[in-house]
């Protein structure tokens, strides 16, 4: 091979990690009343700066004038280009807005046809990047429920559809998500699990400073399982409690994803990135089942995925 061609495939291959981006997707819901507007139009645009700072391909719905097709359907679009587009980066869909819960079926609230945890379940079915979607709305639960899948970060402002009250976490969340207070391990990046641990103890502090009962508490689900765990749960960014039934506690994969990544991250090939990735998350995964396996098995599998964990590191260090 001439050096001609090996620069020809160094720029192919350089072209095509640069156009490999994450995606932003903001839905604005019906705003009810101009206060409430306000607000959630300065939420959305934090998220808009967020993914201009994490070069993420961003798109707003709802914020525009009304047009012939309904926001509902222009989600619907969206998400289905989103799904045929070739990044492996993460997916961000964030709801910003009021949410309704009758007792059998939880809304998003839109101008014109709201939007159910069914409708959203349907379109993002076929999606296979990362996904990470954020519910800032009241009774927001029941999409933890309907869209929890491996792969995807599921995270709500209330545990469940009958807080109904005005939830204030998307403003903290929007915040947190470019915040260096929020970066809770110090590794210059926040993840979207420090972003979440961040803007709930701000929503608490909220109500605590106001001597107000707290009407929403978030929730958040990396597993897959439909149950979700409460911010309380953490100690720094690990979890430090189990659940009874021996479910295995979010925040592991829900760490691993940044809309704003660090450098020392970005250095990091994708192919690298997403087998350590998954073996964090195997190890995490052995670590709970720990008093099952015993002593001897616990550690006889967790050594050769140390090992291998520890020759990704080796390998980017000598190739520095």
């Amino acid at each position: 091979m001439g050096v001609k061609t090996i620069l020809v495939v160094s720029l192919l291959l350089a072209a095509s990690v640069d156009g490999d981006k994450a995606s932003v997707v903001v839905v604005l819901g019906a705003e009810g009343s101009a206060q409430y507007g306000a607000m959630f139009h300065a939420w959305t645009e934090n998220w808009r700066a967020a993914a201009a700072k994490g070069a993420a391909d961003y798109h707003c719905i709802g914020a525009g004038p009304a047009t012939k097709e309904d926001d509902r359907d222009l989600l619907r679009s969206r998400l289905a280009a989103e799904a045929n587009a070739k990044s492996s980066e993460p997916l961000w869909l964030v709801l910003i807005g009021h949410g309704t819960y009758d007792g059998r079926e939880a809304k998003f609230n839109l101008r014109g046809p709201d939007v159910t945890p069914a409708d959203l379940a349907g379109w993002l079915k076929p999606v296979k990047r990362p996904l990470v979607v954020i519910n800032c709305a009241s009774g927001s639960a029941p999409f933890l429920n309907a869209l929890s899948a491996p792969n995807r970060v599921i995270i709500t402002a209330t545990r469940s559809g009958h807080e109904l009250n005005f939830a204030r976490f998307g403003q903290y969340m929007s915040e947190a998500i470019v915040d260096a207070k929020a970066d809770l391990d110090k590794d210059g990046q926040v993840s979207a699990l420090e972003a979440f641990l961040t803007a709930s103890s701000r929503t608490a502090e909220y109500y605590r400073s106001r001597a107000q009962l707290a009407t929403e508490h978030a929730l958040l689900d990396d597993t897959g399982d439909e149950l979700g765990t409460p911010p309380d749960w953490f100690r720094g960014v690990h979890a430090v409690k189990r659940a009874k039934d021996g479910a295995s506690v979010d925040g592991i994969r829900a760490h691993q994803i940044h809309l704003v990544a660090s450098a020392r991250e970005k250095a990091i090939p994708a192919d690298v990135r997403k087998r350590r990735d998954q073996l964090e998350v195997e190890i995490a995964k052995l670590r709970d089942r720990k008093v099952q396996l015993g002593e001897d098995t616990y550690f006889a599998r967790l050594e050769p995925l140390l090992v291998e964990l520890a020759r990704l590191y080796r390998g980017l260090a000598d190739a520095k």
